[in-house]
């Protein structure tokens, strides 16, 4: 029998997760949501019969045995964490928490219970036109790689939206950390070469809205462009637009023969190129191979390897 899952988060997203779950055989016993309305609203309308706006509550029913994440970046490392501390096995959304340091935390759990499922949903490298796009490179149809071109366009992220954890990049909003999680992780996948130095450029043009006024503004970046340095000589650039309507998104992979066209390493690239756009300079990609801080599952890994 497939495991029952625990859902977190009431995004739009759920409208088509959980039906495709239930297709698969999956049974969605659970629901959490940031407020009791908010969750009994989801609830109903996706015919789940238990929520609740306690994080524990979902971990510890008993009929739950696989969490999947989709709540606000800010809790996504905490929630992973404690359901694979309890024996749960993880599916999480991107960006996988705010910074390095959120993810390795994800990182040694996952590594600490290693019979336990532990993804990050970078679902971009598993679009068929991707997939296609990685064989393609993988079987030398452009020869060495050069240059990669990423371009996304849309509309904004906080259409029809109030005032919310979408408008701080100290939250997990804008464009980077939404979007540009996912084509990191889909150049490194597509390319088999990850990042070395950044250099990147990050705007907020439009920073109230009609829901958005008064003493309230929107902080997070609408805006976004940079470039990577791969270990393997190749050069990426990457533009994110949300200013135009509808969504297009556009990858070019250029060799020496022709061209193709179509965390805690993408938390890595991200806090770079955060730092590039504040510096303007290039700043080099630097991964973490142990906490700043005391760990205990650091210590335990340590203890067990000696």
């Amino acid at each position: 029998m497939l495991p029952g899952v625990g859902v977190f988060g009431t995004g739009k997203l759920l409208e088509a997760v959980v039906p495709h779950l239930r297709s698969l055989g999956f049974r969605v016993v659970a629901l959490w949501g940031q407020t009791l309305e908010d969750a009994g609203n989801v609830a109903g309308s996706l015919h789940i019969d238990y929520f609740t706006s306690r994080i524990d509550d979902v971990l510890l029913h008993k009929d739950v045995d696989l969490v999947l994440v989709l709540s606000p970046p800010s809790l996504q490392s905490q929630i992973a964490v404690k359901a694979m501390g309890i024996g749960k096995h993880v599916v999480c959304d991107r960006p996988a928490g705010l910074c390095q340091s959120e993810l390795l935390k994800m990182v040694l759990a996952a590594q600490y219970y290693p019979s336990l499922l532990s993804v990050v949903g970078y679902g971009l490298r598993y679009l068929p036109a991707v997939r296609q796009l990685r064989q393609a490179v993988r079987d030398g149809y452009v020869g060495d790689v050069r240059l990669v071109e990423v371009r996304v366009t849309c509309g904004s992220l906080l259409e029809g939206a109030g005032y919310s954890w979408l408008c701080e990049p100290a939250m997990g909003g804008g464009l980077l950390s939404l979007i540009g999680s996912g084509v990191v992780d889909l150049v490194s996948h597509v390319i088999g070469q990850r990042a070395r130095r950044v250099h990147g450029t990050l705007r907020t043009y439009t920073r109230q809205t009609r829901l958005i006024a008064g003493i309230r503004h929107v902080g997070s970046d609408d805006f976004c462009t940079f470039q990577m340095e791969m270990d393997g000589g190749a050069l990426v650039t990457v533009s994110l637009n949300a200013h135009l309507s509808g969504l297009q998104q556009e990858v070019v992979v250029c060799g020496d023969w022709g061209h193709l066209t179509d965390g805690q390493y993408v938390a890595a690239v991200l806090e770079a190129v955060r730092v590039s756009a504040a510096t303007q300079a290039w700043t080099q990609v630097n991964i973490r191979s142990r906490m700043l801080e005391t760990n205990y599952l650091g210590m335990a890994l340590k203890a067990a390897d000696a």
